[in-house]
């Protein structure tokens, strides 16, 4: 690919944002980050006129001054806008995880909106018709088992099959540029939840993604592929650097720290008995489990100075035989979030009697398998193998993947 194909918190409030978006009231944000979508209009829609184009999107595919992607496609291009198609948590991003989606009528453009996780999770024959290119704009939020990178995978794979072009219209990782993090992938535990063969936490756009996984066979087939990219993204940024206004991208990642969150007790939140504050106004910000003393596990775990993460004692409402620990982490925090969220995998097991990894069966199970990315982490628990050699088993990893992926970032 050559430079010129480099084109130059509320969850209750989503419905409300994208009124307020179509209506003009949106408040622009005030920071330097321009997403692709503003880089495509800035060139007047050029690459794309006179082309029957698709649309992946959702609530967070937002123009810089709030308007929905959608609408501002369809005002520049008419007719030739002509399908719409959403990921996991629908269009509107209120569907629960994991809840199939259907197919259905868009009220702001009167299109289709061809659900990706419903009956098929890649575009097909039918849904693809009328579409010469499809584009994708979604805010993927930087961790492995977060399923937009996956949707836009399995349609790249489509766009291959079928001969359709494939542009990425690229937006900042919450998580900056330079946190790569975790185990690999193993083949045999790829799932939607594990797509692509990357470090838990990539650190690379969907763009950057999009380009690597072209270029190293990551699905079948090689679509043409084109990237517009971001204007002002740096890679030591994080998503308050942006300027750029957070719009939740599912109902559990209502905040623009949300993600370091996610990172950081998703894993642990795979097992059963166990609580993260899900369903709680802040969502992964919690680590708990049954007959723990909260303030032993806090002054234990800070006596580790993990730097810039605090806890504090905590017990749940929701259930309250439940409690453990409330995190606070910097954005910036220098502290490794996947060593860390096997540290408190490791603490709320063994303080709850082991009962999360002796109830834990079945389907639960495999996903949590599928998140991690193979069945170690489940047989190193059980065996109470300590934290640190855990994470030592795959130490090597992230520092190959950045390696490997230098020539396919586009940002310095």
């Amino acid at each position: 690919m050559t430079r010129r194909d480099l084109l130059p918190l509320l969850p209750a409030s989503l419905a409300s944002a994208l009124t307020n978006c179509s209506s003009g009231s949106f408040t622009p944000a005030s920071g330097r980050v321009t997403p692709g979508i503003d880089a495509l209009a800035a060139s007047g829609f050029a690459s794309i006129r006179n082309r029957r184009v698709g649309l992946i999107t959702n609530q967070t595919s937002v123009t810089r001054s709030g308007t929905p992607s959608r609408l501002a496609l369809q005002r520049a291009l008419g007719r030739n806008l002509t399908a719409l198609f959403t990921p996991e948590h629908g269009l509107d991003g209120r569907e629960p995880a994991g809840l199939k989606v259907p197919s259905r009528r868009d009220p702001l453009t009167g299109l289709t909106a061809w659900s990706l996780y419903g009956s098929t999770r890649k575009p097909t024959r039918e849904m693809l018709a009328g579409v010469d290119c499809l584009l994708f704009d979604l805010q993927d939020i930087g961790a492995r088992s977060y399923t937009y990178i996956s949707t836009m995978a399995l349609a790249m794979e489509a766009c291959a099959e079928h001969d359709r072009e494939f542009v990425v219209l690229d937006r900042p990782n919450p998580l900056g540029g330079l946190r790569v993090e975790g185990p690999p992938l193993s083949p045999q535990w790829k799932s939607f939840v594990g797509q692509i063969p990357v470090p838990y936490l990539h650190g690379m756009t969907a763009g950057e993604l999009a380009r690597m996984g072209n270029a190293r066979g990551w699905w079948q087939g090689r679509p043409r592929l084109r990237i517009v990219p971001m204007q002002g993204w740096q890679r030591s940024m994080t998503w308050r650097d942006t300027g750029l206004r957070w719009i939740p991208t599912s109902p559990n990642i209502p905040h623009p720290d949300s993600p370091i969150y996610y990172a950081t007790t998703g894993i642990l939140g795979g097992l059963d008995g166990v609580d993260i504050g899900i369903g709680s106004p802040h969502p992964f910000e919690a680590a708990a489990g049954r007959n723990i003393n909260p303030h032993q596990l806090a002054a234990d775990l800070n006596a580790r100075r993990f730097p810039g993460v605090h806890f504090q004692p905590w017990t749940s409402q929701r259930k309250p035989d439940f409690a453990g620990v409330r995190l606070r982490i910097a954005p910036r925090t220098s502290t490794n979030l996947i060593s860390l969220a096997v540290t408190l995998t490791s603490e709320i097991s063994r303080r709850s009697n082991q009962l999360p990894l002796q109830r834990t069966r079945g389907d639960t199970l495999s996903l949590f398998h599928k998140v991690w990315g193979s069945d170690r982490l489940w047989h190193d628990l059980r065996s109470q193998i300590p934290p640190d050699r855990i994470t030592a088993s795959y130490q090597n990893y992230p520092a190959f993947f950045q390696q490997a992926r230098q020539p396919f970032l586009i940002y310095s």
